[in-house]
């Protein structure tokens, strides 16, 4: 049975992004030298932000999002033997967009 996590309240859960094996000049990285990717993708949103009055800020992201966040936001987690991270909204720097030419 798989399981799954629903984040709660301004909560995302995020799959990191690994980035390329190789660096420019084709020298290959070891995975003892490579550091932890900072770009995911989003899996889940948790319903947003609760305020003092009761009503609620909707996320800016949404499942499928590919961000930006900090080396060392967030809570690591492993369901499923699969790395995810939970972090706060707050703690996203942006979100990747591709721009379509032609």
């Amino acid at each position: 049975m798989a399981k799954t996590i629903r984040p709660l309240h301004d909560r995302i859960l995020i799959k990191r992004l690994e980035e390329q094996e190789t660096a420019r000049g084709g020298i290959i990285i070891p995975d003892s030298a490579k550091e932890k990717p900072q770009q995911g993708e989003v899996i889940a949103v948790g319903k947003g932000r609760l305020l003092d009055d009761g009503s609620r800020i909707a996320p800016e992201v949404h499942p499928g999002d590919r961000v930006l966040f900090d080396k060392y936001s967030g809570s690591e987690i492993k369901l499923d033997h699969e790395e995810l991270l939970i972090l706060r909204e707050s703690e996203i720097l942006g979100v990747i967009q591709t721009s379509k030419k032609g």
